[in-house]
C-alpha cells in the first residue's frame, strides 16, 4: 500500500514537471495536459505493453488519470512558483524516480523476466516518460545528456536484481534499491556530479 502511494506521489511530481516544461516552452492547455500525461506515466505504459501486461496500469487503475488531471489544474495555478520552488521538485523528482525504477523492476520480475531485463524496465518506467516529453519539447533528452539520472536508475535497478536473491525479501530490497537511486541522484544534484562528457576533436 505505500508503495502505491508513493507510486501516486511520483506521478504527481512527474506531472508537474511536464507542466513547468509546456509552460517554458509557452504551450496552451492541451500541450500541457500532454506533456504532464506522457510524463507521468509514459514510461510505465510502454513497460507494460512489453510485458504484454495489458490493459495497462492506469486504465485499470482511472485514479492515476485523476490524480494528472488535478495535478495539471494547481500546477497551471501555481506556475509563477516555479523557480522558488526548484530544489523542492528536484529532490521530489528524484524520490518519485526511485519509486518508479523499483515498480518497473519489480514488476518485470514478477512476469518472470531475466536480471538484465528487468533492469532495464525499471530505467524505463523511471525515464521514459521525461524522454517522451522531452522529444515533444524540442529538447534533447535528459537521459541522453551527461546528468547523473539514467545511471542511477540503473544502479538501483542492479541492486535489487542481485541483492533479492541473497536478502529473499522484496520489500528489504525495495528499500535499499530506492534509497541507492535517491541518494546517488541527489548527490549528483547538490555535489553538481555528472557523467564524462563525450565530444569529438577539434
Amino acid at each position: 500500500m505505500l508503495l502505491y502511494f508513493l507510486d501516486l506521489f511520483g506521478t504527481v511530481v512527474f506531472a508537474i514537471s511536464g507542466v513547468w516544461v509546456a509552460c517554458r516552452k509557452d504551450m496552451d492547455l492541451f500541450g500541457a495536459l500532454v506533456l504532464a500525461f506522457v510524463t507521468a506515466v509514459g514510461g510505465g505504459t510502454i513497460r507494460d505493453v512489453l510485458l504484454a501486461a495489458t490493459p495497462v496500469f492506469w486504465i485499470k487503475d482511472t485514479l492515476y488519470l485523476m490524480v494528472i488531471l488535478a495535478t495539471v489544474m494547481v500546477a497551471i495555478m501555481g506556475r509563477k512558483w516555479h523557480e522558488r520552488s526548484k530544489w523542492i521538485m528536484q529532490v521530489s523528482d528524484a524520490l518519485g524516480l526511485a519509486v518508479f525504477v523499483v515498480i518497473g523492476v519489480t514488476k518485470s520480475l514478477s512476469y518472470g523476466m531475466e536480471p538484465m531485463v528487468a533492469i532495464m524496465m525499471g530505467v524505463l518506467t523511471g525515464c521514459g516518460g521525461g524522454a517522451i516529453r522531452d522529444l515533444l519539447a524540442g529538447e534533447i533528452p535528459m537521459v541522453l545528456r551527461k546528468e547523473i539520472y539514467a545511471s542511477a536508475a540503473m544502479v538501483g535497478g542492479a541492486v535489487l536484481v542481485f541483492i533479492e536473491p541473497l536478502i529473499q525479501n522484496i520489500d528489504v530490497t525495495s528499500v535499499i534499491a530506492a534509497t541507492v537511486v535517491l541518494v546517488l541522484r541527489l548527490l549528483a544534484l547538490y555535489k553538481d556530479l555528472s557523467l564524462p562528457c563525450l565530444s569529438l576533436p577539434k
